[in-house]
């Protein structure tokens, strides 16, 4: 029996704390992740940063989205659509590493995600169903 590609995905909303990056998200983000993008480019870095809030009116971003990014709430633009890899180019520009930028969407302060990190990860017990309670 094939299974319908919408239940499919949907499996994956059940994994605490993961926000797997679907086409539905891809589509719902997809303004986010150009405006992330754009901060490639030098002459862009510096818009954003004289001054951000009007350099997003250049993006037909939700006006949610634009929030987010605003508050440097990851989690959240990553729930809008945003891909983490996209973001990197906003943690850079902000002049962050990847890993205290991610930091940020855990519970953790840097010092802890990192030496959580050096020690293996998160243990998966906990970690792998919602609903399942495991």
């Amino acid at each position: 029996m094939k299974q319908d590609i919408h239940e499919y995905l949907a499996e994956f909303e059940d994994i605490p704390g993961t926000r797997v990056f679907t086409a539905a998200r891809a589509r719902r983000g997809y303004w986010l992740n150009q405006f992330a993008m754009s901060l490639m480019k030098p002459e862009n870095r510096e818009r954003w940063k004289a001054d951000e809030r009007q350099y997003l009116e250049d993006w037909p971003m939700t006006a949610e989205q634009k929030e987010a990014i605003l508050a440097r709430d990851y989690n959240r633009c990553l729930d809008l659509g945003g891909n983490v890899y996209f973001l990197a180019k906003v943690f850079s520009t902000d002049g962050l590493s990847f890993a205290e930028a991610v930091s940020t969407m855990t519970d953790m302060s840097f010092p802890e995600y990192r030496d959580m990190m050096l020690q293996g990860g998160r243990a998966p017990e906990g970690n792998r169903s919602i609903k399942g309670g495991y």
